[in-house]
Order: structure tokens, then C-alpha cells, then sequence
């Protein structure tokens, strides 16, 4: 059995199973394949439409491989207003890659999110899932070099 199908076995009749499944499918694949939604579609009776509204709606969920590294930096207001906007173009430069997208190398995906909820502590980036507090541009440019060590 390949791990879709244990994925979609381990979710089938669960309430709010979807989520679960391309949840669980992202953090196994790293993102959803197109043609992996076509199959939940069909073996979970659930319309593509659905699926594609909810891999749009959540920003956790995405359609397209992610870099190595993903960085993310919150530019919500108290973010944003600590100087949030000054990272991610420094950032931008840095990696030569606009906020959602990859780097040609595919060695790391740039992003913002609204709020990562931590307000007190931004501005904030969250880089490879680890969270960083009172982020400044070369605090930043430092993460960046330090996953480039690994």
C-alpha cells in the first residue's frame, strides 16, 4: 500500500477528515500534488472544488514544493508596524526571490503570513518551523546564512 492510501484509509469516516488527510499529506510530501487531490476526490466521494478551496483558503496547505528551507515572516500589524516589511525586502534581496515563491536552487521558499500570533514578541520569522522573536534584517540575513551551512 503507498502512503496515500494509508493516508486516505487512516481518514476514511473520520468527521472533518479532509483537513486531517492534507495535513497529514503535506507534512509527508511537502506539498499536494495535483494528482494526489484528483485521487482523494474520487476514493473520498468529495469534489475537487472542495479540496482546491480549502489547499487555497489555508495557508499551511500549498500545491507547490516547498524549498529545503522555508522561511516566513509574520507582517501582521504589530509585526508590520516593528518594521516587518524591511525584513522580508531584505530578505528578498538576499535570496534574490519574491515573498511566495522558491529560490531557483530550490534551497529555500520566502513567505509572509498575516499573524503567526505571537504579537509581544515580533517582529517575528519562522524558519524551518523554529520561531525567531524582535527580528531585525541582519538577524534575518544570519538565519539565512546559517541554513545555508546545512
Amino acid at each position: 500500500m503507498d502512503k496515500l492510501s494509508e493516508l486516505i484509509e487512516k481518514h476514511r469516516g473520520e468527521s472533518g477528515s479532509v483537513i486531517g488527510l492534507l495535513q497529514d499529506l503535506m507534512q509527508a510530501e511537502g506539498h499536494l500534488p495535483e494528482d494526489a487531490l484528483t485521487r482523494i476526490s474520487e476514493e473520498l466521494d468529495v469534489p475537487l472544488s472542495r479540496l482546491y478551496g480549502l489547499v487555497t483558503f489555508y495557508t499551511s496547505l500549498r500545491l507547490d514544493p516547498t524549498g529545503k528551507h522555508h522561511v516566513c515572516v509574520c507582517v501582521g500589524t504589530a509585526c508590520h508596524v516593528n518594521g516587518a516589511d524591511k525584513i522580508v525586502e531584505s530578505l528578498e534581496r538576499e535570496l534574490q526571490v519574491t515573498a511566495g515563491d522558491t529560490t531557483d536552487d530550490g534551497q529555500f521558499t520566502l513567505e509572509t503570513v498575516n499573524c503567526v500570533g505571537a504579537c509581544a514578541l515580533g517582529p517575528l520569522a519562522v524558519v524551518n518551523g523554529e520561531y525567531h522573536s524582535r527580528m531585525d534584517q541582519k538577524k534575518a540575513e544570519k538565519l539565512v546564512a546559517q541554513c545555508r551551512e546545512t
